[in-house]
Protein backbone atom coordinates (compact mmCIF):
# COMPACT_ATOMS: atom_id res chain seq x y z
CA UNK A 1 0.00 0.00 0.00
CA UNK A 2 1.63 3.69 -0.52
CA UNK A 3 1.26 6.33 1.86
CA UNK A 4 -1.14 8.69 1.45
CA UNK A 5 -2.17 11.92 3.25
CA UNK A 6 -5.27 13.66 4.70
CA UNK A 7 -6.16 17.00 2.13
CA UNK A 8 -5.89 18.88 5.07
CA UNK A 9 -2.41 17.55 6.20
CA UNK A 10 -1.70 17.60 2.63
CA UNK A 11 -2.39 21.05 1.47
CA UNK A 12 -0.85 22.70 4.60
CA UNK A 13 2.66 20.70 4.22
CA UNK A 14 2.66 21.67 0.25
CA UNK A 15 1.98 25.28 1.05
CA UNK A 16 4.79 25.53 3.69
CA UNK A 17 7.30 23.50 1.57
CA UNK A 18 6.21 25.55 -1.40
CA UNK A 19 7.12 29.35 0.76
CA UNK A 20 10.80 28.05 0.15
CA UNK A 21 10.17 29.27 -3.30
CA UNK A 22 9.24 32.58 -2.97
CA UNK A 23 11.61 35.37 -4.80
CA UNK A 24 14.02 32.17 -5.65
CA UNK A 25 15.14 31.07 -8.90
CA UNK A 26 15.34 28.21 -11.57
CA UNK A 27 18.36 27.63 -13.23
CA UNK A 28 18.20 25.64 -16.29
CA UNK A 29 21.07 23.51 -17.62
CA UNK A 30 22.30 20.85 -20.43
CA UNK A 31 23.55 17.89 -20.00
CA UNK A 32 26.89 18.23 -20.92
CA UNK A 33 28.81 15.99 -18.41
CA UNK A 34 25.60 14.43 -17.53
CA UNK A 35 22.82 14.86 -14.97
CA UNK A 36 23.89 15.20 -11.19
CA UNK A 37 22.62 11.98 -9.61
CA UNK A 38 20.81 14.55 -7.20
CA UNK A 39 20.78 17.65 -6.40
CA UNK A 40 23.66 17.49 -3.03
CA UNK A 41 25.86 16.42 -6.10
CA UNK A 42 28.16 19.38 -7.03
CA UNK A 43 27.45 21.12 -10.47
CA UNK A 44 30.55 20.23 -13.12
CA UNK A 45 30.84 21.07 -16.65
CA UNK A 46 26.80 21.25 -17.12
CA UNK A 47 26.06 24.47 -18.90
CA UNK A 48 24.05 27.18 -17.43
CA UNK A 49 21.24 28.57 -20.01
CA UNK A 50 19.54 30.53 -18.17
CA UNK A 51 17.94 31.26 -15.04
CA UNK A 52 14.03 32.02 -14.16
CA UNK A 53 12.77 33.99 -11.14
CA UNK A 54 9.87 33.38 -8.70
CA UNK A 55 7.77 35.71 -7.97
CA UNK A 56 7.26 36.96 -4.34
CA UNK A 57 4.74 34.37 -4.25
CA UNK A 58 5.91 31.88 -5.78
CA UNK A 59 3.07 29.28 -5.72
CA UNK A 60 -0.93 29.85 -5.09
CA UNK A 61 -2.66 28.22 -2.45
CA UNK A 62 -2.57 24.54 -2.30
CA UNK A 63 -5.79 22.57 -3.47
CA UNK A 64 -6.87 18.98 -3.91
CA UNK A 65 -2.82 18.50 -2.73
CA UNK A 66 -1.26 20.38 -5.40
CA UNK A 67 -0.22 23.30 -5.68
CA UNK A 68 0.95 25.28 -9.35
CA UNK A 69 3.50 28.20 -9.46
CA UNK A 70 1.94 31.47 -10.47
CA UNK A 71 4.73 33.86 -10.63
CA UNK A 72 7.44 32.81 -12.63
CA UNK A 73 9.32 35.44 -14.90
CA UNK A 74 11.06 34.23 -18.23
CA UNK A 75 14.47 34.51 -18.69
CA UNK A 76 14.21 36.88 -22.11
CA UNK A 77 17.85 36.19 -23.14
CA UNK A 78 19.43 32.85 -22.36
CA UNK A 79 23.32 32.81 -21.49
CA UNK A 80 23.88 29.45 -23.93
CA UNK A 81 22.81 27.38 -26.78
CA UNK A 82 22.07 24.47 -25.53
CA UNK A 83 19.18 21.81 -24.98
CA UNK A 84 17.47 21.86 -21.62
CA UNK A 85 18.17 18.80 -19.82
CA UNK A 86 17.30 19.41 -16.01
CA UNK A 87 17.13 22.30 -13.76
CA UNK A 88 17.91 23.55 -9.92
CA UNK A 89 15.53 25.51 -7.88
CA UNK A 90 17.33 27.60 -5.51
CA UNK A 91 15.87 29.85 -2.43
CA UNK A 92 16.22 33.48 -2.78
CA UNK A 93 19.99 33.66 -1.14
CA UNK A 94 21.13 31.85 -4.40
CA UNK A 95 22.71 29.06 -3.36
CA UNK A 96 20.63 27.06 -1.35
CA UNK A 97 19.14 24.28 -3.53
CA UNK A 98 15.59 23.59 -2.96
CA UNK A 99 15.43 20.44 -5.24
CA UNK A 100 16.62 19.16 -8.73
CA UNK A 101 14.53 18.14 -11.92
CA UNK A 102 13.72 17.22 -15.04
CA UNK A 103 13.06 19.53 -18.13
CA UNK A 104 10.60 19.03 -20.92
CA UNK A 105 8.03 20.73 -22.61
CA UNK A 106 4.91 17.86 -21.30
CA UNK A 107 5.24 15.53 -18.30
CA UNK A 108 8.41 16.46 -16.93
CA UNK A 109 9.61 18.06 -13.63
CA UNK A 110 9.27 21.82 -14.94
CA UNK A 111 7.86 21.94 -18.18
CA UNK A 112 9.08 24.83 -21.18
CA UNK A 113 8.01 26.12 -24.40
CA UNK A 114 10.69 24.44 -25.92
CA UNK A 115 14.37 22.28 -24.76
CA UNK A 116 16.14 23.90 -27.80
CA UNK A 117 17.54 26.99 -25.88
CA UNK A 118 19.33 29.72 -28.29
CA UNK A 119 21.96 32.33 -26.58
CA UNK A 120 19.75 35.48 -26.74
CA UNK A 121 16.26 34.25 -27.06
CA UNK A 122 13.56 33.99 -24.42
CA UNK A 123 13.06 30.63 -21.75
CA UNK A 124 10.12 30.62 -20.57
CA UNK A 125 7.77 27.95 -17.77
CA UNK A 126 4.69 26.62 -18.78
CA UNK A 127 3.71 24.17 -16.18
CA UNK A 128 5.53 23.74 -12.58
CA UNK A 129 3.37 22.01 -10.00
CA UNK A 130 4.13 20.67 -6.79
CA UNK A 131 1.83 17.26 -5.80
CA UNK A 132 1.75 15.31 -2.35
CA UNK A 133 0.35 12.16 -2.03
Amino acid sequence: MAVTHGLTVANSALDTFCANYNSGTIKVYDATGGVPANATVALGSQVLLGTLTFGASAFGAAAAKSAAAVAITQDSAADATGTAAFYRALKIDGTTVIEQGTVGTSGADLNLNTTSIVVGGPIQVTGFTKTMP
